[in-house]
């Protein structure tokens, strides 16, 4: 296996000189040189550390919430952006829809169930603890975190990107290029973390209006993928043919890319459904629980009640 560093994107040709994309080039053109690879890094060290220090004070952290984080969550934004997938973003769009599927929504989705800031709460000294709780709630963080506003900003960010001058821009300059796979990132976690998170978040909705939410979002990646799939306008304009290369048809590309988008959005938002139906369950069943011992606890004081009051027996 070769890793290598790839060049940077030219701005008048791109990642040119690529075979075509294969399952092997996932492996064999990596790219470990970046600002997401060293933050994913520095992200997992992060998380890592906090769980050893929960350990060594003999503390419980849930196993599964490290593998989400870890492995779910850092581990598929690691996939689509060291891989063979970054190498070829730029050069196939249905490789960089691929991409935009994994950052927006696959990665968010296990960051939020490895509920990172209730590590972090719980590891950080009283000061810096006070600090992280003053940012969650503050109104800048309530303002970006209500779900209607992260909704928006979830479903309006693809529909600015590709129909706008602004995805050109992408293929042009790095800069633009990584800056948006950080919006990816961010735009996800602020509408994922509020519906699916255990991080200590203000404006949490029920679960109904959670569900009901991730219902809504389901027809705009559809009507997104369909618009793409049906244009006869090909996305990042001449880009794609002025590369030259042989083995690619743009246009059938853009169609596959399409076709991903639309039945890409459909399969993460059902399973994102049977989480918070998990979720929910599992809430109830904790309420559940909590009333019969509130109510045993009654039952067990009005025993203890009548025990006293209760008159002796005549000896006689």
């Amino acid at each position: 296996m070769q890793l290598h560093v790839l060049p940077p994107i030219a701005a008048d040709g791109g990642d040119t000189g690529l075979p075509p994309f294969t399952p092997a080039a996932f492996f064999t053109e990596v790219n470990l040189v970046s600002p997401i690879a060293l933050g994913l890094l520095v992200s997992a060290s992060l998380y890592l550390y906090g769980v050893w220090r929960l350990r060594q004070r003999g503390d419980h952290w849930p196993p599964g919430r490290t593998a989400a984080f870890i492995a779910g969550g850092l581990g598929s934004v690691a996939a689509v952006t060291v891989t063979g997938i970054e190498a070829y973003d730029t050069t196939l769009i249905s490789v960089h829809m691929v991409q935009h599927m994994v950052l927006s929504m696959v990665g968010p989705i296990f960051l939020a169930l490895g509920a990172p800031t209730t590590l972090a709460l719980r590891v950080l000294q009283a000061q810096p603890r006070k600090a992280l709780l003053a940012v969650l709630h503050s109104r800048y963080v309530r303002v970006l975190t209500f779900p209607l506003v992260a909704f928006g900003l979830f479903i309006a960010n693809p529909f600015v990107l590709y129909f706008t001058d602004a995805y050109r821009q992408t293929l042009e300059h790095v800069w633009v290029h990584e800056f948006v796979h950080f919006h990816f990132i961010v735009t996800g976690c602020l509408f994922f973390w509020p519906l699916l998170g255990l991080d200590p978040l203000p404006n949490r909705w029920p679960y109904p209006g959670r569900a009901l939410l991730m219902v809504l979002s389901v027809p705009f990646h559809t009507v997104l993928g369909l618009t793409i799939m049906q244009s006869t306008v090909l996305l990042g304009g001449d880009w794609y043919p002025n590369l030259g290369l042989s083995w690619l048809n743009p246009k059938a590309d853009q169609v596959t890319a399409g076709g991903i988008l639309w039945a890409g959005g459909e399969i993460v938002s059902v399973t994102m459904l049977g989480i918070l139906v998990v979720q929910w369950v599992r809430q109830s069943e904790r309420e559940a629980r909590r009333i019969d011992r509130a109510l045993d606890r009654e039952e067990a004081k009005a025993a203890a009640g009548q025990d006293v009051t209760r008159p002796e027996p005549d000896a006689g």
